[in-house]
């Protein structure tokens, strides 16, 4: 037997699987606007809660291998706001997140650890360089990945589109004065520590 004949189905088989199991890249661009992160700071005096919509950046996943996940997210720093608006104004001011000089915060994946899979769900803590007004710093981040196949065409309400989502969900919270923001003041009303919660979808669109 003609042992090239043999091997030909094998290899496409195995061409076919490593095309399935190729990684998939998602644009945390929402054009519904949904995506948010938000935010809280819970001092003696005062309870300051906001969000921030400006979301962008790319993740890439492969279902198969999670372990392997790369990205980065940025957010718009111009898109933060609070209830109230002096409140916000001081906010975005020099004196705090310096938004004029400093239109960005970003966090970057470097690697993930503790990978656990159940179903269409990965959870992971994910280690990463996280940059607030131009200073960076190395965090650890427990975030799930939820992949929903075929799933573009319902969240943007168009069934002739076609693709997969990524949803991240994540809950952490850093401190302030790490990252050179008005360390030490006005703690009586404006906490040290600050609470985040995200939870945004990729796209990765299929032709």
């Amino acid at each position: 037997m003609n042992t090239h004949l043999v091997r030909l189905p094998l290899l496409l088989a195995a061409l076919g699987l490593s095309a399935q199991a190729a990684p998939l890249t998602f644009d945390f661009k929402d054009p519904k606007g949904v995506n948010n992160v938000q935010f809280s700071l819970d001092a003696p005096l005062e309870s300051i809660t906001g969000t921030g919509t400006g979301i962008s950046g790319s993740v890439t996943f492969d279902p198969a291998q999670p372990a392997a996940t790369k990205g980065k997210i940025t957010l718009d720093t111009k898109s933060l706001t609070v209830g109230n608006p002096m409140m916000a104004d001081h906010l975005r001011g020099g004196n705090w997140l310096d938004v004029a000089n400093h239109p960005a915060i970003t966090f970057e994946a470097v690697s993930l650890s503790n990978v656990r899979t159940q179903g269409n769900v990965v959870t992971a803590d994910v280690a990463g360089k996280l940059t607030v007004k131009g200073v960076t710093k190395d965090i650890k981040v427990p975030v799930s990945f939820t992949h929903l196949p075929d799933k573009l065409g319902a969240r943007v309400n168009d069934p002739k589109i076609k693709g997969d989502l990524l949803v991240l969900r994540a809950n952490f919270a850093i401190n302030r004065a790490d990252f050179g923001i008005q360390a030490g003041k006005n703690t009586d009303k404006v906490a040290e520590t600050i609470q985040l919660s995200l939870s945004i979808a990729g796209a990765a669109p299929k032709s």
